[in-house]
């Protein structure tokens, strides 16, 4: 006997098993109608806003929409994830350097946290705290959509001089100084070849990183940034995410 050959209807029964991504947005679909997942909102928008604050004065910051942060954290974890009390942003999970990178003072992210955070944030209460999970969370995504350089930052406004002795060069006399060889270069520009007794203009300085910019905060540099990529459709669930928060309710808070 040979095999029969399916019909046309047996074929066109036949389901295309769903994907990854099909099956997350089946779960998520159901989060507007469902207020355990706005149980983070106000948390989210008062931090938010505090690094709104705090940053509003570094040249090109535009405030942070609460919204994305919200998107991200529906993504990161979701409030049928078990994790959902305790890490919504998943920062500080095994095997995540984010935590430790804003935590370093290496990398930027001492110039992003509001000064009366820094001893609240330590590595158990980002893991262990929503409201602290969720600081570092955000924290680290504006240390990564920072840009950043290192200056010559005055720490005295006064201008004084010194004389040069032999031996010495413009970066030694800086570092005596307390200064730096950029200021110093800076205020003695026909300075190029040193003489002893040569009388040098001299300010106090120090060498410090601050923020020059910032990066275009979206959907897709935060997948970029933040997702470094782990995900290839982290980009596409938060759009998805965000149509979804724009459509629902939000959280009331007091």
């Amino acid at each position: 006997m040979t095999a029969s050959t399916p019909n046309a209807t047996q074929t066109s029964t036949q389901k295309t098993p769903k994907t990854g991504y099909e099956k997350w947005q089946d779960g998520i679909n159901k989060a507007p109608g469902d207020v355990k997942w706005n149980t983070w909102d106000c948390d989210i928008q008062r931090v938010v806003a505090e690094y709104n604050r705090h940053l509003s004065s570094t040249p090109g910051y535009m405030s942070l929409d609460w919204q994305l942060i919200k998107a991200m954290v529906w993504v990161e974890t979701g409030a049928l994830n078990s994790e959902w009390n305790f890490r919504p942003m998943q920062i500080g999970v095994k095997g995540d350097p984010g935590m430790t990178s804003f935590l370093s003072g290496k990398e930027g992210g001492e110039l992003i946290l509001p000064e009366a955070w820094k001893k609240k944030l330590t590595p158990a209460t980002i893991r262990s705290t929503p409201l602290n999970n969720l600081q570092a969370g955000i924290g680290y995504l504006l240390m990564r959509m920072a840009q950043f350089e290192h200056r010559s930052i005055l720490t005295d406004s006064r201008i004084y001089e010194v004389t040069v002795k032999p031996g010495d060069s413009m970066a030694k006399i800086a570092k005596a100084q307390g200064s730096t060889l950029e200021l110093m270069q800076k205020l003695n520009p026909q300075s190029k070849i040193l003489r002893p007794g040569q009388t040098l203009r001299c300010q106090k300085a120090s060498v410090r990183r601050v923020i020059t910019g910032w990066r275009s905060i979206s959907t897709s540099t935060i997948a970029l940034r933040y997702n470094g990529g782990g995900d290839p459709n982290y980009a596409r669930k938060l759009d998805y995410a965000l149509s979804l928060i724009k459509k629902g309710k939000t959280g009331v808070c007091k």
